[in-house]
């Protein structure tokens, strides 16, 4: 096969992986979205602005008598926005359509009881999902002094949920547990001495502990990430987004192993059979080309989730309208095959003329493919499959109708007026190409250490079935890698296929 040829069916390729992939780049690109907003305090999408942001409440002055008294007090105000974002961001990647939000940002500025509300789908406070934080005290210990002192007991005679450092939870669920042993210890020994009056007494301070252990509720901030996110809003900002992104990274590289593995595995088989590879080079190209569609799935996740967030978060109307699009995934695709073909134009691999043909073709064939991905996914509304499919049939058709084009501008002998026409069309096709490709890799290392045994011993069965002629041997061999992936073969030998053949059911590949 030409690299040329091996060049256009990793595109292909990889606009499979870029349309099988856009789900996830959406999805996760919308919860990067939360930790922009959280730190820019402007929800640019839905026209809000936050009353604290991060990068706000990090321009807070600092009396340096009491710096450290200040900076709690401030990190306690950052934990406030940080719990809002990270809560939003899993609810939005487990497709959950319930949103935390603070008091403040509701309307209701200081509000007595509550720090927090949810809101359902259409925007809607749902009864009792009040809660209060309270980032308390220098250790668990004295932070449970202070959830039972008296300053906090509008919280517990109103049984409001308590939310704490998540560094502090099981340390004062323990102080808590602690402490109800003592007091009814204490209890005991006042019932025992008669001392009704004291026992009584105890009696209500053991059921205030009771319903501090309650009610607590553990953030998703520690103390640490929000005096973090005070004094650094910038990087830790950066490092939830970092975080999100990976994650959106190892969702789509799974897609990227699937598809890469599926057609190295059905390529490889067609070359073994041909006599063009041996087995075991065979197995060692498979698991090349799905770690490479792994990378490729990866890195369209990451970065295009991250894209995808800046976008949906644009002050400008039109990116906003354009982030609902697959171009963040499309923009990563276009990034990587450019830098490729510059690069093999720099080391002198190809010539300026290949450069700019190669470039003209990856652009259409992006383009086109993003194209087809979302009417791939209209007509099968199947996350995946509709986009991969979708992806592949318009950047062949696109490549195909650029090459033509291209090959017409060659011609010697062509019109004026003819050129000018066919380089209007080749423009159009440039533009509609710089659009979509690149996503399929990580769980494929999982994926090939449990299936790497089976690949090894049907190639050699295979091979040793040609060797000698047994039709029986190769077809239960063929058969032994789709019953593994989960296919139930028509046939199980050739007297089978024969029959199959000649009867007027359809042959399912």
């Amino acid at each position: 096969m030409s690299n040329e040829k091996k060049e256009q069916k990793k595109e292909a390729l990889h606009a499979a992986i870029v349309g099988a992939s856009t789900e996830s780049v959406q999805r996760y690109g919308t919860a990067v979205k939360e930790h922009i907003v959280a730190y820019t305090g402007i929800d640019y999408e839905n026209a809000r602005q936050l009353e604290r942001s991060l990068k706000e409440i990090a321009k807070s002055s600092i009396n340096p008598n009491y710096a450290k008294q200040n900076y709690k007090q401030q990190a306690g105000f950052s934990a406030e926005v940080k719990e809002v974002a990270n809560t939003n961001t899993e609810n939005i990647i487990n497709r959950s359509d319930i949103r935390k939000i603070r008091t403040d940002d509701l309307g209701s500025v200081n509000d007595p009881l509550f720090d927090f509300k949810e809101l359902d789908a259409n925007g809607n406070v749902i009864p009792g999902s009040g809660i209060q934080m309270k980032f308390v005290g220098s250790n668990p210990k004295e932070a449970l002094n202070k959830l039972a002192s008296k300053k906090f007991e509008k919280y517990l005679d109103n049984d409001v949920k308590l939310e704490v450092p998540s560094d502090y939870y099981d340390g004062i669920r323990d102080e808590a547990d602690r402490t109800i042993k003592n007091i009814q210890k204490q209890i005991d020994n006042q019932k025992n001495l008669g001392n009704t009056e004291r026992a009584e007494r105890l009696e209500k301070q053991l059921e205030k502990y009771k319903k501090i252990k309650q009610n607590l509720e553990k953030s998703s901030v520690s103390n640490e990430d929000a005096l973090f996110a005070r004094m650094h809003p910038e990087l830790s900002t950066m490092k939830s987004i970092a975080q999100v992104s990976h994650r959106a990274g190892i969702e789509t590289a799974k897609a990227g192993a699937v598809i890469g593995s599926s057609v190295s595995i059905v390529q490889n088989i067609v070359a073994v059979v041909k006599g063009e590879k041996e087995a075991e080079d065979a197995v060692f190209d498979v698991a090349g080309d799905t770690m490479t569609a792994t990378a490729v799935g990866y890195g369209t996740g990451f970065v295009g989730s991250a894209v995808k967030g800046w976008m949906q978060n644009a002050g400008t109307e039109s990116v906003r309208i354009l982030s609902k699009t697959n171009f963040p995934a499309v923009a990563v695709a276009v990034t990587l095959s450019v830098g490729k073909t510059m690069g093999r134009y720099f080391s002198g691999d190809i010539s300026g003329v290949e450069c700019l043909e190669q470039l003209g073709e990856q652009g259409t064939g992006i383009l086109s493919s993003s194209l087809f991905m979302m009417i791939g996914q209209a007509a099968i509304p199947i996350p995946v499959v509709g986009g991969m499919i979708g992806g592949m049939i318009g950047y062949a058709i696109s490549s195909a109708s650029y090459g033509i084009l291209m090959s017409s501008l060659k011609e010697a002998e062509m019109a004026h007026e003819e050129r000018i026409q066919i380089e209007k069309e080749c423009e159009g096709h440039i533009k509609l190409m710089k659009e979509y490709r690149a996503e399929i890799e990580d769980i494929i290392k999982k994926y090939l250490v449990s299936n790497m045994a089976l690949f090894h011993e049907a190639f050699d069965g295979i091979k040793a079935s040609l060797d000698i002629g047994d039709i029986d041997g190769f077809i239960s061999e063929v058969n032994s890698i789709s019953e593994h992936l989960g296919r139930k073969p028509q046939f199980s030998d050739f007297d089978e296929f024969e029959q199959l053949m000649k009867s007027d059911l359809t042959i399912k590949i």
